[in-house]
């Protein structure tokens, strides 16, 4: 399977611009920078294989944190991406559609599997396809499908036999009324959530996929036995157990992005969408801004081959970054 182009490669950015200040500011993804405080983490955590029974916990503490009506057809994974890419291999598809312009790898891990992958515009387009995936929100955009019409299509796909794939690994930082979790389980639908995104420990690699029982089990099957760490047990059901953190970073990241979308709005670019952890921005002069950022040792997410004049910004977190952000905008070089 072809690399897929992401953020997050500062050994990259780094090459590309050896004269840049350091260190480099890393906006070119969507995660939290202030990450839930991990605290201590017991022995066992790190000597010991993971209990089902510990596994079993965190699925059950996660179903509440996302409302799931049932933790059975909760599935912890390592990672939302392993999610992505062990399904093709478990559904039987010939034609995949994609609500898009969005996350290139649902489309490349698909294809990989050989199935015949279609990017359309509209939600009621999908309902022809064998499997059908959309990113809530959608990254980069931040375009939202509301749940009744997600639920609505996967009732329609699953009575010719076809399959739903949501992908909210930015929902978190959204009301939950926007997710689909609370109406599953639907028949032959299943949504991937990101832990480590919104928590701001990406390293830790942790997901889940919340689906009906006829895709729960194969996925659990599918990932095998120890598939979530125990460090990654211990700090997931923590963390997801904490709703008094989460309803404070909740705010805390509204606030940033709002902040970033003064200062980008500032500097002359107009923001046509993104989440909280993420803002897209335009700008006729999108790749002179990426090569002047990167001059000041700061890396966004640019779109070369789709949407020249876009560029996507991450949140800064400690105040140095934020002043150095604003000066980079500034032209104070």
């Amino acid at each position: 399977m072809d690399a897929v182009y992401h953020g997050g490669d500062l050994a990259a950015a780094s090459s590309r611009f050896p004269a840049a200040p350091r260190p480099f500011i890393d906006l070119s993804t969507g995660i939290n920078p202030h990450p839930y405080p991990v605290g201590k983490l017991s022995k066992e955590a790190w000597t010991r294989l993971p209990e089902p029974s510990a596994i079993r916990a965190l699925e059950a503490i996660a179903a509440t944190a996302y409302r799931a009506s049932t933790a059975e057809g909760v599935v912890a994974a390592p990672g939302a991406q392993a999610l992505i890419q062990l399904l093709p291999r478990l559904v039987d598809a010939r034609r995949v559609g994609v609500l898009g312009f969005t996350y290139a790898e649902h489309e490349a891990s698909w294809r990989a599997a050989g199935a015949s992958v279609s990017t359309v515009e509209e939600l009621d387009d999908l309902a022809s396809f064998d499997v059908a995936v959309v990113v809530n929100p959608n990254n980069p955009d931040g375009r939202r499908t509301a749940p009744h019409a997600l639920a609505m299509m996967g009732s329609r796909l699953a009575r010719g036999g076809g399959t739903l794939i949501v992908d909210e690994a930015f929902m978190d930082a959204k009301p939950l009324v926007h997710s689909l979790v609370p109406r599953l389980p639907l028949a032959r639908a299943v949504v991937l959530r990101s832990f480590g995104k919104f928590y701001g420990l990406a390293g830790l690699r942790l997901g889940f996929a919340i689906a009906s029982p006829d895709l729960a089990e194969p996925i659990r099957r599918g990932l095998g036995p120890w598939a979530v760490s125990g460090v990654s047990i211990e700090i997931g059901s923590r963390a997801l157990a904490d709703r008094a953190w989460r309803e404070r970073a909740i705010r805390g990241i509204a606030k940033g992005a709002a902040r970033l979308d003064a200062m980008l709005a500032r500097a002359g670019f107009e923001i046509i969408g993104g989440t909280p952890l993420f803002r897209l921005a335009r700008h006729s002069h999108a790749p002179t801004w990426f090569e002047r950022l990167g001059r000041q040792g700061i890396s966004v997410r640019s779109f070369p081959s789709a949407h020249e004049d876009w560029l996507r910004f991450g949140l800064p977190g400690a105040p140095v970054e934020w002043r150095r952000l604003e000066a980079a905008l500034s032209g104070r070089e």
